[in-house]
């Protein structure tokens, strides 16, 4: 496992709400995902309302030395398309419990809060996770979509490995964060980390040759040793362009146009 890419399984299970439509071919694209080196699987609860959860262990169990498997607690899908926090700290030993069943495992490598829920305070939702790191349940614990003030609220009550926000060429509102990540030694894990029809983008893939999501990819490797995003696919012709950002070295100058505004 040599790659600082992982990959995001959300899309693997129709919208990220019910069972795969094509589940040989789902477990197709984790085990390529494995086999080309990527380092990293994330999955949630809400996903698939537990069908993500349950295709990555028909497709990996037992998972292979170095493979870590992600998953997150926190949001509650009342309905196709919804989404809402839930934090309270029972929710989140329950949830924690189901994930370790589907996931057929003792531990959970990596449990995200999956959103910071209002309603709850923060340190009682960091807290539950803390409780089921004491009991040997989690091993490490990351946070979802919050600012560096979170991240340090957070580490009040429990250490924190990893911070996984939205983040791309073309999305960079969480700067901030990436830098701090980087200086503490987080993981910085970006979500939905390929733009679509980027100018900038499709110019320096034209001079390299290569696939624009490999350059967007690339380019956020380049940013920050704390980065390790997490493109998701159904394709393993995708599959195959987004792992090949490791074999890029974007020039100084391809760096610059690809960071400007």
């Amino acid at each position: 496992m040599t790659s600082r890419l992982g990959f995001g399984a959300l899309h693997l299970t129709d919208g990220g709400w019910g069972p795969p439509v094509d589940r040989d071919a789902a477990k197709a694209v984790l085990r390529t995902a494995v086999d080309l080196g990527v380092h990293m699987i994330d999955t949630a609860d809400a996903y698939g309302v537990g069908a993500n959860e349950e295709l990555i262990a028909e497709a990996l169990h037992p998972y292979p030395a170095g493979l870590t498997v992600a998953t997150k607690a926190g949001q509650c899908r009342p309905g196709r398309g919804e989404w809402v926090p839930l934090g309270r700290p029972e929710y989140l030993r329950q949830q924690a419990e189901l994930s370790l069943r589907r996931l057929r495992v003792e531990r959970l490598d990596l449990f995200y809060l999956h959103r910071v829920d209002p309603a709850v305070p923060l340190a009682d939702q960091v807290g539950a996770l803390a409780d089921l790191r004491a009991e040997g349940k989690v091993d490490r614990i990351g946070l979802s979509e919050v600012d560096v003030e979170t991240i340090e609220a957070a580490r009040r009550v429990a250490p924190i490995s990893a911070v996984q926000n939205k983040y791309s060429v073309d999305d960079r509102a969480y700067e901030e964060v990436v830098d701090h990540c980087t200086a503490e030694s987080i993981a910085f894990v970006p979500w939905r980390p390929i733009p679509r029809g980027d100018a900038r983008v499709a110019k320096v893939a034209a001079e390299l040759g290569a696939p624009e999501a490999a350059v967007a990819l690339a380019w956020l490797l380049a940013r920050s040793p704390a980065i390790q995003p997490i493109p998701g696919t159904t394709s393993l012709e995708h599959l195959r362009e987004n792992m090949s950002a490791d074999a890029i070295t974007l020039t100084a100058d391809q760096v610059a146009v690809l960071d400007q505004s």
